[in-house]
């Protein structure tokens, strides 16, 4: 039983998408903990993709060259199906009004949704599950157990934050105070505005925090007039 298990079982195959896999997490990574949009799970996937594509277009020239006279470039209509699928996964990728960019993991799956299809096509059964399950495993299972022991950065959720105060409001006291309520502040803006002074900032708090959680403690700081929360995941 062993022998048949074994006799499917690629580990040249294994050990290129595990390498790819790895790149995949420490470029995505680094990407992460500086809070750029192109993080963890674009990363290992896109990797993973790119892998499983040059692994199939190499393996299908040597092994359906043979069937024609002369030579063949057996990669020549997938380039032109990823082409296509490019299209598709662009429009998927948003940039909203916080200027927050969203939707590069969906686009990234579209990608290798389109990979997987290619590589099932030209009969590399196996090298189509072990990339299904490396990407399955990148999307759910890596960044869940990064977010459990992983750096403090991965276990933040991140909120837009707009605050209007009285003209006559101690700003840095402020600001020391949501600090002091485990608010980590980043990207601060201050201007005036009418009667009132407006803060604009990232605000950075645990990940099963809520949106409305963040409002109501900013809202009884002393000096506070209004408040606007956003949600930037």
């Amino acid at each position: 039983m062993k022998e048949i298990i074994f006799a499917y079982v690629d580990f040249d195959v294994l050990i290129k998408l595990s390498f790819a896999a790895l790149a995949g997490i420490i470029i995505g990574l680094e990407r992460e903990l500086k809070g750029k949009p192109f993080g963890l799970k674009t990363c290992l996937i896109v990797s993973v993709t790119a892998c499983l594509l040059t692994v199939v277009s190499y393996e299908s020239s040597f092994l359906y060259s043979k069937a024609y006279s002369r030579p063949m470039d057996p990669g020549r209509i997938p380039s032109y199906i990823l082409s296509g699928i490019g299209f598709l996964g662009a429009g998927v990728i948003l940039r909203r009004s916080n200027e927050a960019i969203s939707g590069l993991t969906t686009a990234a799956l579209v990608f290798s949704s389109a990979a997987i299809g290619i590589t099932i096509g030209a009969g590399f059964y196996f090298e189509a599950l072990t990339g299904v399950i490396f990407i399955f495993t990148g999307v759910r299972i890596i960044p869940y157990f990064f977010e459990k022991l992983g750096p403090k950065r991965l276990k933040l959720i991140e909120f837009k934050v707009r605050i209007c105060a009285e003209n006559n409001t101690d700003l840095t006291r402020l600001l020391k105070e949501m600090r002091g309520k485990q608010l980590e502040i980043r990207r601060v803006k201050v201007k005036e505005e009418r009667d009132d002074i407006v803060i604009s900032c990232i605000v950075q708090t645990d990940k099963n925090t809520y949106a409305t959680e963040v409002f109501y403690l900013i809202k009884k700081f002393s000096g506070v007039v209004r408040v606007e929360v956003e949600n930037m995941e």
